[in-house]
């Protein structure tokens, strides 16, 4: 047993300090960037590099058409079948900014060849996201291999999750794109209550970007964003991506039914994919040897995601204003954070 005494912060912990800098519009700010994965060619992903979670309520089809739409990202979500997915790659033209998601089970593998199988050409699937709670296995180091070797050299992998910059690099070295960071920190994880593992969001995205950019890797940081100025705050942090989940909940292109009570208030259910919810959806139950590390809660309805999507790529834009980025890549060499304890005044909460 060891105490690693330094302190590490969330994104609740600091502020962005604002710097003078030459006058700059929010209309023209570059919230666009491009990513090169591959040295041994010039494929790129164009995209503003936000990503719609894979769970099953937000990493739908409709979620993607409509950020697509927004040039933003999504990570589909595992529970499709083999004739949606190859159905959708197949007969859809929103190929690079939409991610394929699997574990790394046997079930999962073999789902994936098969769709590989049916579709017309496998590198119609442009992205592909290997997503499981806890990547420090060695098992999920090597079918991370497995599954590479299945796609595309093209594919822009990524995978995840793991919250140092340790895990950061052996995931790097052995092929993965883009890095998935955050143990315990989404909105209806359950995570840290039940094992007492994980670390602080900002402090882990600072570690790890600093790891995958030594290796020439990215890195997506996943929870722990509540509002715009979160975001702002991981890709101030050296984030590249930022996936959301409960931040995109609650809207008509999530899965589930719009539920009014007697007072007229519109909700939709969100849950953690570990929780009791996804687990009798998906798997019939809880497994005895499991603990459900989710929760499921009901969300305001919130109509469009285009809305919401846009009032966050708005706060997005002033914050490059208020520091001094043209572009949202140089957002992270602009950003100084200051330690607080308040955030904002609640007077009127």
């Amino acid at each position: 047993m060891r105490i690693i005494n330094d302190i590490k912060l969330d994104f609740k912990d600091v502020l962005i300090v604002p710097k003078r800098s030459a006058s700059i519009s929010r209309k023209d700010v570059n919230l666009i960037r491009s990513f090169s994965f591959n040295k041994k060619t010039d494929i790129q992903r164009t995209a503003i590099p936000i990503i719609a979670a894979n769970m099953d309520t937000t990493g739908t089809f409709e979620i993607a058409i409509a950020l697509e739409e927004l040039f933003c990202m999504t990570a589909l979500h595992k529970h499709y079948n083999v004739d949606e997915l190859t159905n959708f790659f197949d007969i859809s033209v929103l190929h690079y900014r939409i991610f394929y998601s699997l574990g790394v089970t046997d079930d999962d593998i073999d789902k994936l060849k098969t769709v590989l199988s049916k579709l017309s050409n496998k590198n119609k699937i442009k992205n592909v996201c290997i997503d499981v709670a806890n990547g420090y296995t060695d098992y999920f180091v090597d079918r991370v291999k497995i599954i590479k070797d299945l796609l595309h050299p093209s594919t822009f992998l990524m995978a995840g999750n793991v919250c140092t910059p340790e895990m950061t690099e052996q995931l790097v070295l052995n092929g993965v794109s883009v890095v998935k960071v955050g143990i315990g920190g989404g909105s209806v994880c359950l995570s840290r209550i039940k094992t007492g593992c994980g670390y602080p969001q900002l402090s882990a995205v600072i570690e790890c970007a600093d790891a995958a950019h030594g290796l020439g890797g990215y890195l997506c940081s996943d929870g722990g964003c509540t509002r715009p100025g979160d975001v702002a705050k991981a890709f101030g942090a050296g984030a590249d991506f930022v996936m959301l989940g409960g931040m995109l909940a609650g809207h008509d292109e999530c899965n589930g039914e719009i539920v009014e009570d007697a007072y007229g208030n519109k909700t939709k259910e969100f849950y953690g994919m570990s929780s009791k919810t996804a687990q009798e959806k998906h798997n019939g139950g809880v497994a005895d040897y499991k603990s459900a590390e989710g929760k499921t809660v009901k969300v305001p309805y919130r109509g469009k995601v285009e809305d919401t999507m846009k009032d966050i790529l708005g706060g997005l834009r002033s914050a490059c204003t208020y520091v001094g980025a043209k572009q949202l890549k140089h957002l992270s060499k602009c950003t100084t954070f200051i330690r607080t304890t308040v955030q904002e005044n609640q007077v009127f909460n």
